[in-house]
């Protein structure tokens, strides 16, 4: 590649800049890929960008473009093709990136780009679905319906659970509601009317929280909302803060869904493309990404709709102020790269 320098987006002291980076080194085990889409991740991505610090913060961490060139060990993919990426810090707002092969899925042709570039959000909502170890007919509260949120609901409709969606905001509630799920409240009185009726009074089976910065009284009422036994996922930025005499009352249980399933985080799966054994894990972050991409190419699920604002690199600091500005108007934000080319399909 002739390419020596990149325009890559950072954070310093809360100001988004767009600066020049070197070119991403292509080792063994790893995928160069030019960027075409990346996705925002409203709630980490105005996180970061918020911490006051002197140094530059990457953003972003979901994203999808062409394969340039791929290093030796890594056979999945192939030069010219789609790919979707995911993770950071391979993962950026950048207009190259150099991703280990587990991080990276290839697209059909039937998966529309601007859909793919959300694959790292889809495979979070997927791993947060697991850790709650539903069965078909269970029934499962998704409390916070922005990007995340609203994913991991149509996920849910579409596997068969039970599912009732939560948010304050009632724009964000008829997105949901427009794509077919039945139950979406923005009224917490409504959603427990709801339980009583789906559950016979029993209970939901799970409640996944994806809001950032909820009221913090949010864990109680979920477990309020559960049944005996129940449990309560925590994707979202929430305060650990709860009534211990509540959990205890109904034995249930808490976790946190760290992610987009095991291997995140771990050095020997990411960087060094060590893959876990499908007999003793079956979903691993890679396997959740791909499951993700099927998903959209058999269209189980749609979230053309969530796509609420497209811009280019330069312009991408008035994507934060749009979702911090205007919640009820701001879902999905793609950020566009030009030079993306080269793949005869090409579906956005």
């Amino acid at each position: 590649m002739k390419v020596e320098r990149m325009k890559a987006a950072v954070s310093i002291s809360g100001k988004i800049e767009i600066i020049n980076q070197e070119f991403p080194h292509l080792e063994a085990g790893m995928v160069l890929i030019e960027t075409h889409y990346s996705a925002i991740s409203s709630g980490t991505e105005l996180l970061l960008k918020n911490k006051k610090t002197d140094y530059p913060i990457p953003l972003g961490y979901s994203a999808m473009g062409y394969v340039r060139e791929v290093g030796e060990g890594v056979t999945h993919v192939r030069v010219g093709q789609r790919a979707a990426c995911y993770g950071s810090p391979y993962v950026k707002h950048a207009e190259w990136l150099a991703i280990p092969k587990h991080l990276v899925v290839p697209l059909p042709d039937e998966c529309r780009s601007s859909d793919a570039a959300f694959v790292g959000i889809g495979a979070i909502a997927i791993h947060a679905l697991r850790q709650s170890d539903l069965h078909f007919g269970e029934t499962v509260i998704v409390v916070g319906l922005g990007i995340l949120g609203q994913i991991a609901g149509r996920i849910a409709e579409a596997s068969g659970y039970r599912l009732i969606g939560f948010d304050l905001l009632e724009e964000r509630c008829s997105n949901l509601s427009g794509s077919g799920v039945e139950h979406v409240y923005s009224e917490e009185g409504k959603v427990q009317n709801a339980i009583d009726e789906m559950t016979q009074r029993q209970g939901a089976d799970a409640v996944i929280i994806c809001a950032n910065g909820a009221n913090p009284g949010i864990i109680n009422q979920a477990l309020r909302w559960i049944r005996d036994r129940g449990k309560v996922i925590i994707v979202g930025d929430v305060g650990m803060s709860f009534d211990r005499e509540l959990m205890f009352s109904k034995e249930a249980q808490i976790f946190i869904s760290r992610a987009g399933g095991p291997g995140r985080y771990d050095n020997s799966y990411e960087r060094e493309g060590a893959d876990y054994p499908i007999g003793y894990i079956r979903w691993t972050e890679g396997r959740n990404m791909a499951e993700f991409i099927r998903l959209l190419s058999e269209k189980r699920i749609s979230i053309e709709t969530l796509i609420t604002h497209e811009m280019n690199l330069t312009s991408l600091s008035q994507a934060y102020e749009l979702l911090r500005e205007s919640p009820r108007s701001v879902l999905g934000v793609l950020v566009h790269y030009e030079q993306g080319s080269g793949a005869a399909a090409n579906p956005e």
